[in-house]
């Protein structure tokens, strides 16, 4: 005969009284057994990956610090009276890279800074570049670094520690797991938090911590509350981290190009007949730079803008800004190298609308884009993040398994069949679009399944089967 299951009883902490769980019937009934399961045991594995993105990505906001101390020589010079044309710069970069050819011109972007000339140059590591900082006053050149992007050495390292732990692309998984899950553990421990509050009509207690509390309850409150605080950081780092991973990083490109959300590129095409060559003589190079950054300055393109040369023939060159903070400026300009004439503009103002939100998020996933205000933002969101895990950690370890036999409280209720299926559905019809959570979260489902039937297996070997015409609950300790 089946088992018939009655409502389940939810376990009492120490300081609570048992309550009864809402009538089977109800949607939370259903979910709410799986919610717990998948925080719990989601939280337990994926734990460690997220630990080390938060303490990773901690370290990565104090960056624009480091540089500033560790690199202040090669940004930094005295300011002078008249800055020498960009020609005689490149000039004095190329001398210090020989053999390099030149990628990328930015012009200085304070009085006081350098300018930087940017080679592919033999030697240099795969999606790096070697870059030459020029006194723009006496063209002495300060230092050449390798650069990944605007990125100078150590915050390069950083920023492949944080995504990818400097094991290439086999790393970028756990990146990848850590945003995919993110976003879950924050909205199923919100569901859980909340409803556990509401019962008991505990605002405050929903917002604040329990002080009152001791022991597990008050470990749980701290990680509930502050959980509740950094949701909206952590749906945000979530979704903006995922626009960077490997697999779900590129469907999104994907789909936003799909439905015209992509950041609109300028058209670089020379008129035909131009029979305009690339350049590649360095002198030649920094003249023409100074011709077309005039001619974008007289179009009315202000800095800081980064100047890209042509890299085949018939190609314009590329003038575009390149501020990343508010009010962001990433405004680009298509202009003929022999004539200074401007081709093709691209405003950012004219951008799709979902363009300019994930440059802006990517900006303030970085840190950037409020300034030192975003920076510590993360910093607070960082040293949250690592807090309620920890906490997590720490609750786990009040109610771990002591005896063979036992289980933690997130396994004494099975979730319904139907809330299982529900769930594998959307498992599958996510990991079409997010392959690393989808996998995942499906290979949650079997094994907890798995484990569901060899302990009941296990259970019914021991107690044999049950007398006709009684009943069972869900919530006997496993």
């Amino acid at each position: 005969m089946s088992e018939q299951v009655h409502p389940p009883i939810e376990r009492a902490e120490p300081d609570e009284p048992a309550r009864p769980v809402r009538a089977l019937g109800s949607w939370w009934s259903d979910l709410r057994p799986l919610f717990l399961r998948l925080h719990f045991y989601v939280g337990v594995f994926v734990g460690p990956f997220i630990l080390v993105a938060a303490v990773t990505g901690l370290l990565y906001t104090i960056t624009p610090q480091l540089d500033q101390i560790l690199y202040r020589d090669a940004l930094h010079v005295p300011v002078g009276t008249t800055q020498l044309d960009l020609s005689d710069q490149v000039a004095a970069a190329t001398a210090a890279v020989p053999g390099g050819t030149i990628t990328e011109i930015r012009p200085p972007i304070a009085s006081d800074s350098t300018t930087r000339v940017t080679f592919a140059a033999p030697g240099v590591a795969e999606d790096y570049a070697r870059t030459a900082f020029v006194d723009p006053y006496t063209g002495e050149v300060r230092a050449v670094l390798d650069t990944f992007g605007e990125w100078l050495p150590t915050r390069a390292w950083i920023d492949a520690l944080h995504r990818t732990l400097h094991l290439g692309d086999f790393g970028r998984v756990y990146s990848e797991l850590a945003a995919s899950w993110l976003w879950v553990l924050a909205l199923s421990g919100i569901a859980i938090w909340v409803a556990r509050r509401r019962r008991h009509a505990r605002v405050r207690r929903t917002l604040l911590p329990d002080r009152s509390a001791t022991g597990r309850a008050r470990t749980r409150s701290w990680h509930g509350s502050t959980g509740l605080w950094l949701a909206v950081g952590m749906l945000v780092l979530s979704a903006t981290g995922l626009t960077w991973s490997n697999f779900a990083g590129a469907n999104v490109s994907t789909f936003r190009a799909e439905l015209n959300w992509s950041t609109p590129q300028i058209d670089r095409e020379l008129p035909t007949g131009s029979g305009t060559t690339a350049i590649t003589d360095p002198a030649e190079v920094g003249a023409t730079a100074d011709r077309v950054l005039a001619a974008a300055r007289a179009a009315g393109l202000t800095d800081p803008v980064s100047i890209t040369p042509a890299t085949e023939d018939g190609q314009a060159w590329r003038v575009g800004q390149v501020k990343r903070s508010l009010p962001l400026k990433q405004d680009a300009m298509a202009i003929d190298p022999t004539t200074g004439e401007v081709l093709d503009t691209v405003r950012f103002a004219d951008w799709p609308l979902m363009a300019q939100a994930a440059t802006a998020g990517i900006s303030l996933h970085m840190g950037i884009l409020f300034g030192i205000a975003n920076q510590l933002l993360l910093i607070v969101l960082a040293v949250g993040i690592i807090a309620i895990t920890l906490w997590g950690y720490r609750m786990w370890w009040h109610r771990r398994p002591t005896r063979p036999g036992t289980t933690t409280p997130a396994g004494t209720q099975r979730p319904s069949a139907t809330a299982i299926g529900v769930t594998g559905l959307v498992a599958i019809g996510l990991g079409v679009f997010f392959p690393v959570f989808g996998v995942s979260l499906l290979t949650f489902l079997a094994l907890d399944a798995a484990r569901q039937q060899l302990r009941g297996a296990a259970r019914r070997r021991k107690t044999g089967p049950p007398p006709e015409n009684t009943t069972t609950t869900a919530t006997i300790a496993e």
